[in-house]
């Protein structure tokens, strides 16, 4: 699949966002932000709910028509991209007034914390799901891929509610334990997903065609120029150049972040914290321009191949 920048600008940084804003809500529930001011807690509500919405705002540069984007909320019974529009629509209003109990310390701030987790991660959900849920494309058809974008927001998200929290004096050392716990699941998980993406399974030209008892080779693709099909779906990629891609976004996404963690936090060390998660971001962005690159639709078979 030809990967789109605005898409991959948009799961991360709104993964970003909604990991955070589920963080700041479950030290809510937890009992972890009770230590800090309310400005914190403002600050970091503003800051999730400006890169969900950068997330949002460049998913549309997506669209071939943008101004058609309201059309997204008319399917919601059988669309994973309507439910997403729906929930991420809906988050914004809870998520005022989930700020505006920590303002003024409503007695419903818990119920409204609660909400915000449970919206964000819906959302966060639903948006996997668009992906997940398309048999067409064996990369993409499991349950690993929501498992990792849920990991991949609770971690990023983690480490900058670690990040802001460190500026105002009030980082908590039994949640860096946890934060740097989930990078290494997430990470293990990853390493799990390449191992299973490698396996030579899924749909193949013989079964395509159901002509399994024989071999079956393309003739002619039936296209005597480029069209839409080879240029979004029949994108290609050296093999080498993805497996330095794999190794280069392994390092920098997950290892990299870990060590700055792991040697120079000690004292809540902001500059180093904000250092991992600008390396997180990048690592993520790398490895999103890769889910897409090495995803391999079925119809690839009509093109010449013969696995997708």
């Amino acid at each position: 699949m030809h990967p789109a920048f605005s898409v991959l600008i948009f799961t991360v940084t709104s993964g970003a966002g909604y990991g955070l804003l589920s963080w700041l809500g479950m030290g809510q529930l937890l009992g972890y932000t009770q230590t800090s001011s309310i400005d914190q807690q403002i600050i970091l509500g503003v800051i999730a709910m400006v890169l969900v919405t950068i997330g949002l705002l460049s998913s549309t540069m997506h669209l071939a028509s943008p101004k058609n984007a309201w059309r997204s909320f008319s399917r919601f019974r059988t669309s994973w991209l309507s439910r997403e529009a729906v929930f991420a629509v809906l988050l914004y209003p809870v998520a005022a007034l989930y700020a505006a109990a920590i303002f003024w310390q409503w007695s419903s701030i818990n119920l409204l914390a609660g909400l915000s987790i449970i919206l964000a991660l819906v959302t966060l959900f639903s948006t996997s799901m668009i992906y997940a849920s398309l048999r067409t494309i064996r990369q993409w058809n499991t349950p690993m891929v929501p498992a990792l974008f849920m990991a991949y927001a609770l971690v990023s998200g983690g480490l900058l509610f670690l990040a802001v929290s460190g500026f105002y004096g009030a980082l908590n050392p039994q949640l860096l334990t946890v934060i740097m716990g989930l990078i290494v699941i997430t990470l293990a998980l990853k390493l799990v997903y390449f191992f299973w993406q490698g396996k030579p399974q899924g749909a193949t030209i013989q079964t395509a065609t159901g002509f399994t008892q024989a071999s079956v080779r393309l003739l002619d693709a039936g296209h005597s120029a480029p069209t839409f099909l080879n240029r979004e779906f029949g994108y290609q990629v050296a093999a080498d150049q993805l497996l330095r891609l794999r190794i280069v976004m392994t390092i920098v996404a997950f290892i990299a972040p870990l060590g700055v963690v792991y040697w120079f936090t000690q004292g809540a060390n902001v500059g180093m914290l904000s250092l991992a998660w600008l390396m997180m971001m990048a690592g993520l962005l790398i490895e999103r321009w890769l889910f897409f690159a090495e995803a391999r639709h079925v119809v690839r078979l009509y093109q010449g191949e013969q696995r997708t």
